[in-house]
């Protein structure tokens, strides 16, 4: 019988630029952290692939941890079970052991590919590096334009919010999902944070699926930017806290200050924005909706009708320009990486990752003995 996957995105195109939660990838207390480096095209990411479907197959669980600049990409891989982990070690996710040796160690792919073939191509490599960290740069420049008229839409829903209700509301729930819970208080609590959703090639993209596939109890949020539902979350968040409940805290891929997504494992409790788009089917759960948008005064929504549909307007215009802009960055680093794969000798990479395979399983049957 197979493992269960769970895919979330460590890192985001985000209006603060390329943000990251590599941190929370794994636990410092890791059995093994293996870095992975190389350039473009080397196989990072079909490397990493290929030891999460072999231990799913042996009945692991894996978490893959998705690209959020290239969907067919992983950033990561882990086994929870085992706490092993392989990581993309390359820019823009920097990563590199911090305690060489004894947990953390460095995979260079770069061994194996031709250097005279890739010096034959070096001015075309420099060049498509380079007119790709451009690319970047106007989507960021973008994101943070959609950032800024995002809080000008915002302002205009806050003045409109009675926050009152929302503030019972708030109690209600809170002692609805934590009153039969039996505070922990011998240890501290582990708050995880990633991206549950991200800025894509092809637009917004979530994960919500594997994220909630062991979730029974689901609260959808709802309403405009600016009625406090990530606050709700940031409530919650603290509840779980002051009572030694671990959680999985996911972000907002435009402002990664805000949250989107809270995951209470122990509870099987979740609480999803519910005004982005929503790929997952919800019926197999118990959910209740909360609308935020009915304690808002349409008296004082109608005084700033228009600067609100402008700020619509243009806030999907500048994020969809930097969808644009992050896409072409794609297209440019898929034909810097056609100057790699043809330089590469896969065969030793294939040997070099059946190696590290067999090491992974032998963690295994270590943890596996001890207990």
């Amino acid at each position: 019988m197979g493992g269960k996957v769970r895919e979330f995105f460590p890192g985001g195109n985000t209006s603060y630029g390329f943000y990251s939660f590599y941190d929370f990838i794994i636990d410092k207390d890791a059995t093994r952290i293996f870095c992975i480096k190389g350039g473009p095209g080397v196989g990072k990411s079909t490397f990493m692939k290929a030891i999460g479907q072999a231990m799913l197959e042996r009945g692991f669980d894996v978490e893959y941890h998705n690209c959020s600049s290239d969907n067919n990409s992983i950033d990561g891989v882990v086994i929870p079970a085992i706490k092993v982990a392989l990581i993309d070690g390359t820019a823009p996710h920097i990563v590199d052991p911090k305690t060489p040796g004894a947990i953390d160690e460095i995979i260079n792919l770069g061994e194996y590919w031709d250097e005279k073939g890739l010096r034959e191509n070096r001015d075309e490599v420099i060049a498509s590096r380079n007119r790709v960290s451009r690319l970047f740069k106007i989507a960021y420049s973008s994101l943070k334009e959609a950032k800024v008229i995002h809080d000008e839409w915002e302002s205009y829903i806050t003045e409109s919010m009675d926050f009152a209700p929302v503030n019972k509301i708030t109690r209600y729930v809170a002692n609805e999902v934590f009153s039969d819970v039996e505070p922990d208080y011998t240890r501290v609590a582990k708050a995880r944070h990633l991206f549950g959703s991200a800025i894509t090639p092809q637009g917004p993209v979530n994960k919500l699926d594997s994220i909630l596939v062991d979730v029974e109890n689901v609260y959808i949020l709802r309403g405009e930017p600016g009625v406090g539902k990530s606050t709700f979350m940031e409530k919650m968040l603290a509840r779980a806290q002051e009572m030694g409940i671990d959680t999985e805290v996911f972000h907002c891929p435009l402002d990664p200050v805000k949250l989107d997504f809270l995951v209470i494992p122990k509870l099987k409790v979740a609480f999803i924005n519910g005004t982005e788009p929503l790929k997952v089917d919800l019926k197999r759960f118990t959910t209740t909706e909360i609308d935020f948008d009915q304690f808002l005064d349409p008296e004082i929504l109608d005084i700033y009708e228009k600067e609100i549909d402008s700020c619509k307007e243009r806030f999907w215009e500048a994020y969809n320009r930097a969808v644009y802009y992050i896409s072409q960055a794609k297209k440019v680093h898929d034909e810097m990486e056609e100057y790699y794969i043809p330089n590469m000798n896969f065969v030793k990479i294939n040997e070099k990752r059946d190696e590290i395979l067999n090491r992974i399983l032998k963690y295994a049957d270590e943890i596996e003995n001890q207990k």
